[in-house]
């Protein structure tokens, strides 16, 4: 089991200011030992100001963004120029801001129908990590927001897919929503080196004391799931979020 840490913060910009921090210190080590940082980010409005204050100086400054992959921890079934895209909220806000490599941008084709971009994105994670039957990426760095009922990436309450443990990237049906996602899996978040949820407000306060402090219900609560093998698990919260802990 992997380290946990709880992280409050009194302001927006006390916030921001430690999730880039850490972005920036992961990494760094990640290029210096590894030669390239391959991450996965979230979608929503609260990692918007990272990415904004990331793609400024002098932040924009302090990573070799060259070395940097990029990936997405889940996507709607959109095409990429939708306003509901995640991949277009980061190229927007961060990507385009950045001397990034093209090709070290791995979106979801979640233009294509929900299983096939699923299975495509499993084979690009496949490809990158080269990966053997059985093995499972080991992503320097995740991205995750909370949602007021407890899911995470695109993994929700009373669905089969907090139960898959074979596939790296799932397509399940999510029945509140009537639509499908693109999604990673548990065991492919949990096999990070380190897992970073973001979540801001006081209408997630309950989710992240279920989360965190809560009985253990996953099915109810699947942010329950996510804990890493062998890395670090950092939650940063602001006051209001941390309200019911």
């Amino acid at each position: 089991m992997g380290t946990v840490a709880l992280h409050v913060y009194d302001s927006p910009k006390a916030f921001v200011r430690a999730a880039a921090e850490l972005f920036v210190d992961r990494a760094e080590r990640a290029i210096r030992e590894r030669g390239r940082f391959s991450v996965a980010l979230a979608g929503g409005s609260t990692p918007r100001p990272l990415y904004e204050m990331l793609a400024t100086p002098p932040w924009s400054g302090a990573v070799d963004w060259g070395r940097v992959h990029f990936f997405w921890g889940d996507e709607r079934p959109v095409p990429p120029d939708h306003p509901a895209s995640n991949y277009r909220m980061v190229a927007e806000t961060l990507l385009a801001e950045l001397p990034i490599n093209a090709e070290h941008v791995h979106r979801v084709e979640a233009e294509r129908p929900p299983e096939e971009a699923a299975l495509a994105y499993e084979l690009d994670l496949r490809r990158h990590f080269g990966l053997a039957v059985g093995e499972w990426p080991r992503f320097d760095l995740i991205l995750l927001g909370l949602g007021g009922d407890g899911h995470t990436a695109s993994l929700f309450p009373h669905t089969e897919v907090l139960w898959e443990h074979r596939r790296l990237v799932a397509a399940p049906f999510i029945s509140k929503l009537g639509t499908h996602r693109i999604t990673m899996t548990v065991p492919t978040i949990n096999h990070a080196r380190v897992i970073l949820f973001l979540v801001m407000g006081q209408a997630k306060a309950e989710a992240v004391a279920r989360a965190c402090r809560g009985h253990y219900a996953p099915d109810e609560c699947p942010a329950q799931l996510i804990h890493p093998r062998d890395g670090e698990l950092h939650w940063v919260v602001d006051k209001e979020a941390a309200g019911a802990l």
